[in-house]
C-alpha cells in the first residue's frame, strides 16, 4: 500500500517502524499536524503494561482505601467500589474514543482544542493543559509519597515503636525521585521491556498476595462512623478514594506518539486495562474486607492494610507481602513520571508553558524529553518538602490530582458531547462508541461533575482546621493561576493544537515540532 509521507522528513521516516504496514500512524500525525519526534517502540503488550501498572487497582485497594472505612463500613466500601467503577467506565470509554480520533501525547487539552466551540477552544484548551499538567505533577508526588509510606510500613513490621519524622519521609521520597529519573532517562530504551515485566509482575503479584489471605464473604451491614449521621452522604464521599484507585487510564495517552498503531492500540489498552484492573480490584477488596479484622481497629490504624498483612501469620510473611506491593507501586511510579514528562513536553510544544523551548527539547539519543523529566522531578521534590511541615498539607496536594484530572475529563468529554448534540462531524475513530456515543458521553460528563462535587466534601464531621478538605481551595487557585498564566503568557505565545489540524490550519502551515 502507498504511504503518504508529504511534509515528513528523513528523521520522521526513521521513527516509524516497519510494522506500521497500514501507515495509520503516519496519516494520524499528518492529520494532527505534528512532526514525529519519538521512535515508536511501544507495542500492544508494553503499552498495556504501561497503563496497567499505573492503574495498579488491586495494589491501591490495599494502600489507599482507608478513608472509606468510616464512611459506610465494610459493606459501604464494597458496594461503593462496585457502583463507582461501573459509572467511571463511561469516562474511560469516552476518553478512549477521543484518543482513537486524535492519538496525541497532548491528550485532553488537544481534544478540547479540536472539539470545543471555536470561540472558547483557545482558553478552554489552555486551562485544560494547565490543570492536566498540575494534576499529573500532584499525581507523581502522590505516587512517591505512597512509596515512602510503604517503607514506613516495612519498618513498622520489624520495629513497631519506630516512627518516621516528616524530614525522614521527605528524604526517602527524594531517593525514589532520583532512582525514577534514571529509569526515565538513561533507562528509557528499556522502558517498553520493563513495562512488559511490570505487567507480568502485576498479575503474578495479585495471586502471590491474595493466596495467603484468600477467604470469601458477602457484605450487607452498612455502618456510618464518619460523623455525617447520614449513610447516603457517607457512602458517596467514599467514591473519591475509590476513584483514586482507578484513576489514570489516560496515562497511556501521553505516550501515544511512541506507540505503534496508536489510534487502535492505545484505546484498546485504556479499556481492557481498566476492565482487568477492576476485576482484580474487586477480588482483592473482598479478600481485604474479610481478612482485615474488626472495623474499629481498622479505623484507628494509621496503616490499615498492615493489619491485613500482619494477620497473614508471621512478621516474615508480612514483610514479604509488603515488599511485593512496594516493587509494583515503584514500577507504577516510573510510569507516572514518564506520563507527566510527556504531557509537559506536549504542552511545551504548543508553547503553553514559560521556557517552553527548553522544556520541549528532545534527546533523540535517549528517545526522551529529558528536560521535561528533570523539571517534573524538580517540582515533585518541591512538593515533597511540604511533608516536613504538614502531612495534612501534602494530602491536600494529593487530592488536587483527582480534582485536576477529573476537570480535564469533564471538559474534554463535554466538548465531544457538544459536537454530537449539534450534529457536527467528528474525526473517524477506529475504536468507536458507535450509536451509544452520545449516551455514554452524557453520563460520563454528568458523573465527572458529580464526583467533583463530592471530592470537595470533608471526609467526616465535625470539621476543624486540621480535618477540613482544603483541596477545593487549592483547585480554585490552580484555575486562577491558569487564567493569570494565560493573560501574561498564553495569550501571546500559546499555539492552540487545532491551528495545525488538517482542514483547520491556515494554508502553508507545516508540521508542528518542538
Amino acid at each position: 500500500m502507498d504511504l503518504k509521507f508529504d511534509n515528513v522528513t528523513e528523521h520522521d521516516r526513521d521513527t516509524f517502524t516497519a510494522t506500521d504496514a497500514l501507515g495509520t500512524d503516519v496519516r494520524d500525525m499528518e492529520r494532527l499536524g505534528k512532526k514525529q519526534e519519538f521512535r515508536r517502540n511501544f507495542g500492544l503488550w508494553s503499552a498495556l503494561g504501561f497503563v496497567s501498572i499505573y492503574l495498579a487497582t488491586w495494589e491501591f485497594v490495599l494502600v489507599s482505601l482507608s478513608v472509606g472505612f468510616p464512611n459506610g463500613g465494610f459493606a459501604g466500601l464494597f458496594w461503593c467500589f462496585v457502583v463507582t467503577v461501573c459509572c467511571y467506565a463511561t469516562i474511560v470509554a469516552s476518553l478512549a474514543e477521543m484518543e482513537s480520533m486524535a492519538p496525541t501525547s497532548g491528550g485532553q487539552y488537544h481534544w478540547v482544542s479540536e472539539f470545543a466551540p471555536p470561540q472558547y477552544q483557545r482558553l478552554l484548551s489552555y486551562a485544560s493543559g494547565w490543570m492536566s499538567t498540575l494534576g499529573w505533577l500532584a499525581s507523581v508526588a502522590a505516587s512517591v509519597n505512597v512509596l515512602g509510606v510503604e517503607i514506613e510500613a516495612l519498618v513498622e513490621v520489624i520495629l513497631p515503636d519506630f516512627a518516621f519524622t516528616g524530614w525522614q519521609l521527605t528524604l526517602v521520597m527524594y531517593a525514589f525521585i532520583l532512582i525514577t529519573i534514571v529509569f526515565n532517562t538513561y533507562g528509557a530504551r528499556v522502558l517498553p521491556k520493563l513495562e512488559i515485566v511490570s505487567l507480568i509482575g502485576h498479575l503474578l503479584g495479585f495471586f502471590v498476595v491474595m493466596i495467603p489471605l484468600l477467604r470469601l464473604t458477602f457484605f450487607v451491614n452498612f455502618q456510618d462512623n464518619s460523623g455525617y449521621n447520614n449513610i447516603g452522604i457517607a457512602y458517596l464521599t467514599s467514591q473519591v478514594t475509590v476513584m483514586y484507585c482507578n484513576l489514570g487510564s489516560d496515562s497511556v495517552v501521553h505516550i501515544s506518539e511512541e506507540v505503534e498503531d496508536a489510534s487502535l492500540t492505545v484505546p484498546r489498552c485504556m479499556w481492557w486495562s481498566y476492565v482487568g484492573n477492576v476485576v482484580l480490584g474487586i477480588i482483592m477488596l473482598i479478600v481485604m474486607l474479610f481478612c482485615i479484622g474488626p472495623l474499629d481497629a481498622v479505623i484507628d490504624s494509621d496503616v490499615p492494610y498492615l493489619l491485613l498483612f500482619n494477620n497473614a501469620g508471621s512478621p516474615g510473611l508480612s514483610v514479604f507481602l509488603n515488599v511485593i506491593l512496594f516493587i509494583l507501586i515503584f514500577a507504577g511510579n516510573i510510569t507516572a513520571l514518564a506520563t507527566c514528562a510527556r504531557e509537559i513536553w506536549a504542552f511545551s510544544r504548543d508553547r503553553g508553558l514559560p521556557a517552553s523551548k527548553w522544556i520541549g527539547k528532545m534527546n533523540y539519543n535517549l528517545n526522551v524529553p529529558d528536560n521535561a523529566v528533570y523539571l517534573t522531578s524538580f517540582f515533585c521534590g518541591i512538593l515533597a518538602l511540604i511533608n516536613i511541615g504538614s502531612t495534612l498539607a501534602f494530602n491536600i496536594i494529593i487530592s488536587v490530582s483527582v480534582l485536576g484530572l477529573l476537570s480535564t475529563y469533564m471538559i474534554s468529554i463535554g466538548c465531544v458531547l457538544w459536537k454530537r448534540l449539534t450534529r457536527q462531524p467528528l474525526p473517524p475513530a477506529r475504536w468507536s462508541l458507535g450509536r451509544y456515543g452520545t449516551a455514554i458521553n452524557l453520563f460520563g460528563f454528568l458523573y465527572s461533575a458529580f464526583i467533583i462535587v463530592f471530592a470537595c466534601f470533608p471526609t467526616g464531621l465535625p470539621v476543624d482546621t486540621a480535618s477540613a478538605n482544603w483541596a477545593p481551595l487549592v483547585w480554585v487557585l490552580v484555575i486562577v493561576l491558569a487564567v493569570v498564566a494565560y493573560v501574561l503568557h498564553g495569550k501571546r505565545h500559546y499555539t492552540a493544537p487545532v491551528e495545525f489540524v488538517e482542514g483547520r490550519k491556515a494554508a502553508g502551515t507545516g508540521l508542528q515540532s518542538t
